[in-house]
């Protein structure tokens, strides 16, 4: 099959946060098992991007230039003239995210050319955070039309799948597909003790948080919260700061015990994996978490909040699971950092949680699916 992949953020731009691996992913797994897949996406550097990527996994990748940003928003008039060009060259289209003219603009072209279109809202659907007003009226003007016009529409969680059906989106149009690892990045770890030799530390408890340092993520929560753990127990937040004002407040309120090393990928981020004694997801909604699956891949459980996607796969497996609260978020840490044997026994099933995690699955079904789009184009 010929497929176009249409995201607002794509590779190497990693600080933007988890989609733009798990897009990456999917694109590069269609592409070994034979598919044609090209990516359209948007420049949002100084310098071009190809020039840091030497080999795309087999994926063409095209990097239009923006007039105007706001945040991961951008005008890219180089897209009308791609649809014009190139369009008819694919047999399904899949675009990523709802707060953008991206998408918006391809839609509107594959429903002009009649080729089928599936939109990932990547956990977006129902506005949360910033601007609630322009996305809701966004929503109306354009985001609307593009969901309707759409053949299906991809949820990465249960919790997904819910806000979608309980919008009166059809049953039939929601697809449950969830993101999934490349575990053969997790087969040589790094040797402990990189990471905490980097936050001067020893072997005192060490939690982890890695993901952006947003309001969203519930970090305000957990700072709250380990104010009433241990006072020998470690807190490193890594990651971008999101621009929210998040990172100035965690700063204000956190102790000593607290770290920014700021964002960290590939080994770096492995290696801070690997030291932590457990992470912690505190987000208010999170459509899956990626950072708890990586967590998991390296054999370190996961405190996770019931808001995060992930948790059912997660549960009294490897990890806990807690109210989005910070008394829920203090036991949860609590608990992981009195009883050992608790830690160790979930740290002893996240090797099997993680094999349930591979992309082998998600991969079949995105195929399926296209497949079943494709079937009519090709009768």
């Amino acid at each position: 099959m010929r497929i176009l992949e249409v995201t607002q953020v794509y590779y190497p731009y990693l600080e933007k946060g988890g989609p733009v691996a798990a897009v990456r992913a999917l694109a590069s797994h269609l592409a070994a098992r034979g598919h044609s897949v090209t990516v359209l996406t948007v420049n949002l550097g100084q310098q071009d991007p190809a020039s840091a990527v030497p080999d795309n996994d087999r994926v063409e990748v095209i990097y239009l230039p923006a007039w105007l940003r706001y945040r991961t928003a951008t005008l890219s008039p180089g897209v009308v003239q791609f649809c014009s060009r190139r369009l008819a060259e694919f047999d399904v289209v899949h675009i990523y995210g709802l707060y953008d003219l991206l998408g918006v603009v391809v839609a509107w072209f594959c429903r002009r050319e009649d080729i089928p279109y599936v939109v990932e809202p990547l956990g977006a659907f129902q506005p949360r955070v910033r601007s609630l007003r322009k996305k809701r009226l966004y929503h109306w003007a354009a985001g609307r039309r593009l969901l309707e016009g759409s053949a299906r529409i991809v949820a990465t969680s249960e919790r997904e799948r819910g806000e979608l059906l309980d919008a009166r989106i059809a049953e039939s149009k929601v697809v449950l597909r969830r993101n999934g690892l490349d575990l053969f990045e997790f087969e040589n770890l790094p040797d402990k003790g990189a990471f905490r030799a980097r936050l001067g530390i020893g072997s005192e408890p060490l939690v982890v948080f890695l993901g952006r340092i947003a309001f969203v993520k519930g970090l305000d929560l957990l700072v709250e919260a380990f104010k009433g753990v241990g006072e020998s127990a470690f807190l490193a937040i890594v990651g971008p700061d999101d621009g929210d004002g998040c990172l100035r407040w965690i700063r204000r309120e956190a102790g000593e015990m607290v770290a920014f090393p700021g964002p960290l990928y590939g080994r770096e981020r492995l290696e801070a994996l690997v030291d932590a004694d457990f992470v912690v997801l505190p987000s208010r909604y999170e459509s899956f978490g990626n950072a708890a699956a990586e967590a998991i891949a390296c054999g370190t459980p996961v405190v996770a909040t019931d808001q995060c996607g992930i948790a059912p796969l997660l549960k009294d497996r490897a990890g806990l699971v807690v109210p989005c609260t910070i008394h829920g978020i203090r036991d949860g840490l609590n608990r992981l950092l009195t009883d050992d044997a608790l830690r160790q026994s979930l740290c002893a099933q996240c090797g099997a949680v993680a094999r349930e995690l591979s992309w082998d699955g998600p991969i079949a079904t995105m195929e399926d699916l296209y497949r079943t789009l494709c079937a009519p184009k090709a009768g």
